[in-house]
């Protein structure tokens, strides 16, 4: 299976699919990153919070030992936390990510948070400008960024980020913040793509395009990810649910169906679990 990639803004790749790895900790965190690799993921999320990225460079290490698989096929992505944002901090803490993942070069590197609260957002993206410089991260972006930010981080640095990670599902599906990412050129990645608190797997348009297509629920909704430039990161240990999670390639939903799925959004979703002013992520 071949999975599509997405051209980022500064001429690298990314596969259109992804692994999420939160809350993947410890030995059994380890296998279950090493069996998304052998199952064909080659995305792989991480994040400074998320105290995988340790485990995340080892199992990277042995699927590549293993496989023969060359490093070049495989990206790992992690994320500066938001306790981290002065620009010193900031890359020393990209140096310290590079040597727990145990890689050369990170290939992309997000801020995890804006962390409005602190306003320190701007010096943050600067420091994550001076890592791609020095060649310590491939490609930069950035989480959890609304509209407003990604502008005063852009006019500041004079720099468009490659990614931005936000919650987006078919109960929150973010069409504002797509269109402002079509305009600059930024790949969305989505984070608890599947449903954040429920899962639309019984919607009525989901289970009739799932009949439709003989496959499931979940698989639906992730080619919807597909079918509108989103790039899903889904996160399961369970090695079936793994294959299943990846193998949406090779079919297609109707534009009616992701017209139909995508008014499934309601009031009650939320990008920052709460005021983006006022959320601070430590």
């Amino acid at each position: 299976m071949t999975l599509p990639h997405l051209t980022l803004n500064d001429g690298h790749t990314v596969p259109a699919i992804g692994f999420g790895t939160y809350p993947l900790v410890g030995d059994q965190g380890g296998r279950a990153v090493l069996s998304a690799l052998e199952h064909g993921y080659r995305l792989l999320d991480s994040a400074v919070n998320y105290e995988n990225e340790g485990i995340v460079g080892r199992a990277l290490r042995d699927f590549l030992r293993e496989s023969g698989v060359p490093r070049g096929e495989v990206t790992v992505q992690t994320k500066l936390p938001g306790r981290h944002h002065d620009l010193e901090r900031a890359v020393a803490s990209g140096e310290e990510s590079r040597a727990r993942l145990g890689v050369d070069r990170i290939d992309v590197m997000l801020i995890h948070w804006p962390n409005p609260i602190t306003g320190k957002y701007k010096e943050a993206w600067r420091a994550l400008v001076e890592l791609r410089e020095r060649g310590v991260v491939r490609s930069i972006g950035v989480s959890n960024f609304n509209e407003r930010l990604l502008d005063e981080i852009i006019a500041d640095s004079g720099v468009t980020p490659a990614i931005n990670q936000v919650e987006l599902h078919p109960y929150f599906p973010q069409t504002s913040l797509l269109a402002k990412h079509a305009e600059l050129g930024i790949v969305t990645q989505a984070w608890s793509p599947l449903g954040k608190r429920q899962a639309p797997y019984g919607e009525p348009v989901v289970v009739a395009a799932a009949s439709r297509l003989g496959v499931t629920p979940a698989q639906v909704i992730l080619r919807w990810h597909l079918e509108r430039g989103s790039l899903p990161l889904p996160k399961s240990a369970t090695p079936s649910r793994q294959v299943e999670n990846l193998s949406v390639a090779d079919f297609s939903l109707l534009p009616e169906e992701v017209e139909a799925i995508t008014a499934l959004g309601r009031a009650d979703g939320r990008l920052f679990d709460g005021d983006p002013e006022t959320h601070e992520e430590m």
